[in-house]
Protein backbone atom coordinates (compact mmCIF):
# COMPACT_ATOMS: atom_id res chain seq x y z
CA UNK A 1 0.00 0.00 0.00
CA UNK A 2 1.59 3.39 -1.15
CA UNK A 3 0.28 5.37 1.85
CA UNK A 4 1.33 3.33 4.61
CA UNK A 5 4.00 4.75 6.60
CA UNK A 6 4.54 2.67 9.75
CA UNK A 7 2.59 0.60 12.07
CA UNK A 8 0.77 2.50 15.05
CA UNK A 9 1.75 0.82 18.28
CA UNK A 10 4.98 2.91 18.18
CA UNK A 11 5.02 6.47 16.72
CA UNK A 12 8.28 8.06 16.02
CA UNK A 13 8.37 11.77 16.99
CA UNK A 14 10.75 14.44 17.85
CA UNK A 15 11.05 14.36 21.96
CA UNK A 16 8.91 17.31 23.12
CA UNK A 17 9.94 20.63 25.46
CA UNK A 18 11.71 18.90 28.37
CA UNK A 19 12.72 16.33 26.77
CA UNK A 20 11.04 12.15 27.98
CA UNK A 21 12.12 9.86 30.47
CA UNK A 22 12.00 6.32 29.79
CA UNK A 23 8.91 4.69 30.92
CA UNK A 24 7.04 7.79 31.68
CA UNK A 25 4.00 9.36 30.11
CA UNK A 26 4.46 11.41 27.18
CA UNK A 27 1.95 14.12 26.00
CA UNK A 28 2.62 16.36 22.74
CA UNK A 29 -0.83 17.86 21.83
CA UNK A 30 -3.59 15.05 21.53
CA UNK A 31 -0.77 12.69 21.39
CA UNK A 32 -0.10 10.13 24.04
CA UNK A 33 2.24 7.48 24.85
CA UNK A 34 4.69 5.56 27.23
CA UNK A 35 8.63 6.98 26.01
CA UNK A 36 10.55 3.96 25.04
CA UNK A 37 13.80 5.84 25.71
CA UNK A 38 15.27 8.80 27.90
CA UNK A 39 16.02 11.99 25.17
CA UNK A 40 16.78 15.05 25.02
CA UNK A 41 13.99 18.02 23.33
CA UNK A 42 14.19 17.41 19.66
CA UNK A 43 15.90 13.82 19.76
CA UNK A 44 13.53 11.53 18.06
CA UNK A 45 12.29 9.30 20.44
CA UNK A 46 9.70 5.94 19.82
CA UNK A 47 6.29 6.70 21.96
CA UNK A 48 4.32 3.35 22.89
CA UNK A 49 0.98 4.40 22.04
CA UNK A 50 -0.76 0.83 23.04
CA UNK A 51 -0.65 -1.37 25.67
CA UNK A 52 -1.54 -2.46 29.06
CA UNK A 53 1.09 -0.30 31.74
CA UNK A 54 1.82 -0.33 35.65
CA UNK A 55 2.06 3.34 36.83
CA UNK A 56 2.20 5.24 39.50
CA UNK A 57 -1.25 6.97 40.93
CA UNK A 58 -2.34 9.01 43.55
CA UNK A 59 -1.67 6.77 46.67
CA UNK A 60 -4.49 7.52 48.68
CA UNK A 61 -7.12 6.92 45.60
CA UNK A 62 -8.88 3.93 45.25
CA UNK A 63 -9.33 2.59 41.69
CA UNK A 64 -11.88 -0.02 40.15
CA UNK A 65 -11.42 -2.05 36.66
CA UNK A 66 -13.02 0.11 33.77
CA UNK A 67 -12.80 3.83 35.97
CA UNK A 68 -11.04 6.38 33.28
CA UNK A 69 -7.61 7.99 34.18
CA UNK A 70 -6.56 10.57 33.75
CA UNK A 71 -2.23 11.95 34.01
CA UNK A 72 -1.28 14.63 36.45
CA UNK A 73 1.96 15.95 34.33
CA UNK A 74 2.78 18.33 37.60
CA UNK A 75 2.93 15.35 40.05
CA UNK A 76 3.77 12.01 37.23
CA UNK A 77 0.98 10.56 38.56
CA UNK A 78 -2.69 8.93 36.97
CA UNK A 79 -5.71 9.67 39.19
CA UNK A 80 -9.68 10.18 38.28
CA UNK A 81 -9.14 14.02 38.25
CA UNK A 82 -10.14 15.32 34.82
CA UNK A 83 -10.12 18.96 35.74
CA UNK A 84 -6.73 19.83 34.70
CA UNK A 85 -5.28 16.59 33.94
CA UNK A 86 -5.23 14.37 30.52
CA UNK A 87 -7.34 11.72 29.71
CA UNK A 88 -5.03 8.25 29.40
CA UNK A 89 -7.08 5.38 29.19
CA UNK A 90 -8.57 2.93 31.83
CA UNK A 91 -8.11 0.73 34.56
CA UNK A 92 -8.51 -2.96 33.87
CA UNK A 93 -6.74 -3.96 37.40
CA UNK A 94 -8.34 -2.98 40.60
CA UNK A 95 -6.22 -0.18 43.20
CA UNK A 96 -6.57 -0.13 46.97
CA UNK A 97 -6.15 3.13 49.22
CA UNK A 98 -3.90 3.29 49.79
CA UNK A 99 -1.43 1.70 47.08
CA UNK A 100 1.13 3.23 44.71
CA UNK A 101 0.66 1.69 40.96
CA UNK A 102 -2.34 0.70 38.93
CA UNK A 103 -2.67 -1.38 35.67
CA UNK A 104 -4.31 0.62 32.75
CA UNK A 105 -5.21 0.50 28.95
CA UNK A 106 -3.37 3.23 27.60
CA UNK A 107 -5.69 4.67 25.39
CA UNK A 108 -8.82 2.83 26.04
CA UNK A 109 -11.96 5.14 26.91
CA UNK A 110 -15.06 5.32 25.45
CA UNK A 111 -18.36 7.28 27.24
Amino acid sequence: MKNFVQPGCNITVPAPSGGTVSGKICVIGSLIGIASTTAAQGVDVALVTEGVFRYAKTSALAIAVGDKLYYDATNNLLNKTASGNTLVGTAVAAAANPSDTVDFKLGATTV
